[in-house]
């Protein structure tokens, strides 16, 4: 079994920047897709970014290309979402996840099989 557990969170204002992570334990996930995947309050949950297994690429939401970033560390077994130039609207839960379906581009949430408890980031304005 996967466990994920995010961290980074927090309240910043309109324009500034958090860098979030995703730290795997119980085996390691270097073969696994990531991804990250946000919940405002009475939205559903919508895909924000992910990357394949090796790194080499990644594919985010329209509404966060080109402000947020997202990369891991294999050998730390972490996935990361690097987020500038936030705005009120990226407010919400934002959650890690893990599949052990496949190791390429995933962006539904149905094919992601391990997830983190989420950690809210609110922007103020």
């Amino acid at each position: 079994q996967v466990q994920l557990v995010e961290s980074g969170g927090g309240l910043v204002q309109a324009g500034g920047s958090l860098r979030l992570s995703c730290a795997a334990s119980g085996r390691t996930v270097s073969d696994y897709a990531m991804g990250w995947f946000r919940q405002a309050p009475g939205k559903e949950r919508e895909f924000v970014a992910t990357i394949t297994w090796s790194g080499g690429s990644t594919y985010y939401a329209d509404s966060v290309k080109g402000r947020f970033s997202i990369s891991r560390d294999n050998a730390k077994n972490t996935l990361y979402l690097q987020m500038n130039s936030l705005k009120p609207e990226d407010t919400a839960v934002y959650y890690c996840a893990a599949s052990s379906r496949s190791g390429g581009i995933v962006v539904t949430t149905i094919l992601y099989n391990f997830w983190g408890p989420g950690t809210q980031v609110t922007v103020s304005s």
